[in-house]
């Protein structure tokens, strides 16, 4: 067999060696003539998957993406063609889930109030956007969540419009899909109209699709109104993110919300698990054989950490701080936004920290944050 692979992907020899020969590409450039007798196609959300792609190619088995959206393929292009599709979902939703309560922390640290005085919109309730509703909840911070098409298909929990966020919400984070046709469609959702009619003070998070939010509005809407504070995570026109918003960014980084080491083995490992189901072969690799232990796997504390304290134990893990000031240095250097994400190999997640608790009570929140550890 012949395997072409996003070259970003971890992991893939360990996972993937034993089928065949395995050709690494740039995801960005890969172009007919190079996946023309690949017998699998394995991308992330750089390549577009249609018939352009896939003209010259008789003979491919199976398409995977190790991503949890799917804007990216063309489904009813591989149905027709019955080539089999598989993607991640939930892979990077934890990953998610804790970029953005660290960013939120940060922001509450930059501006001098506390993130349990704010009460966060979160407009998209599928896993990234639960996954930063559990950061919260076990926090303490209240949160309002907003999913049209999940309330007309009945999910059991309160969801409100997008315009009662936008009124009542004092952090929107978006954490939608990128759809352009249907009912539901979350292309430009955040327009000029609706940026303006954030709340006075308002922190606007954007972990999803560039495009959810119109970022020339978004650059007036700023400059008319230096109240609003940003995290941008995602930017049209990626890889060239619009300088000009760059800079209005309080936090900036270049698409790297999902991509702790453990997101993004969860989406390489989630599609050899599909493929070698589909080829009747065992699954024997687990995420334990494949990620590395942390120098610092162990921390004791003592008493349940301050909200600054919090933020310390957070960078311990993961320092936003850092990947913010290398892409504000990088991002107008041609090719630089995508080395950055290949190369971000660093970033962990809270359950790779243990923390051993020295009192026994008061910290149980700590855990249902995230962090792993036991109670002495």
């Amino acid at each position: 067999m012949k395997l072409v692979v996003d070259e970003n992907m971890p992991y893939v020899q360990q996972l993937f060696a034993h089928l065949g020969e395995i050709v690494a590409v740039n995801g960005r450039k890969l172009d007919a003539a190079t996946v023309a007798d690949a017998d699998i196609l394995l991308v992330r959300s750089v390549t577009k998957v249609n018939e352009a792609l896939l003209r010259d190619n008789h003979k491919l088995q199976f398409v995977g993406s190790a991503t949890i959206g799917t804007d990216h393929v063309d489904l009813d292009y591989l149905a027709a063609r019955n080539i089999p599709f598989s993607n991640a979902p939930g892979c990077n939703a934890t990953s998610v889930g804790e970029y953005v309560f660290i960013a939120l922390l940060e922001l509450a640290a930059k501006y001098g109030t506390s993130l349990k005085q704010r009460t966060v919109g979160i407009v998209g309730a599928g896993n990234t956007g639960t996954a930063v509703a559990n950061c919260l909840k076990a926090y303490g911070v209240a949160t309002l969540l907003c999913d049209p098409p999940k309330a007309r298909q009945g999910d059991n929990r309160r969801l409100y419009p997008l315009a009662t966020l936008l009124h009542e919400c004092d952090v929107i984070t978006l954490h939608v899909p990128l759809t352009e046709t249907d009912v539901d469609a979350t292309h430009h959702l955040l327009d000029a109209q609706r940026l303006q009619a954030l709340k006075p003070g308002c922190w606007l998070i954007n972990a999803s699709r560039g495009e959810v939010i119109d970022n020339q509005a978004l650059i007036r809407v700023k400059q008319q109104r230096p109240d609003i504070a940003l995290a941008l995570d995602v930017w049209e026109g990626e890889p060239n993110p619009i300088s000009e918003l760059v800079a209005l960014a309080d936090f900036a980084t270049p698409h790297i919300a999902g991509y702790s080491l453990e997101g993004r083995a969860r989406g390489t490992l989630m599609l050899y698990a599909k493929l070698q189901q589909m080829l009747g072969l065992a699954q024997t690799q687990t995420l334990a054989d494949l990620l590395p232990m942390r120098w610092n796997r162990r921390l004791e504390i003592n008493a349940a950490p301050t909200e600054s304290a919090l933020l310390a134990l957070c960078r311990f893990v993961y320092d936003l701080r850092d990947d913010d000031r290398q892409f504000r240095k990088i991002h107008q250097i041609p090719g630089e936004f995508d080395n950055m994400r290949k190369n971000h190999r660093h970033r962990r997640e809270f359950s790779a920290l243990a923390l051993e608790n020295l009192s026994g009570s008061g910290v149980d929140w700590l855990f249902e944050l995230g962090f792993s550890g036991v109670h002495r």
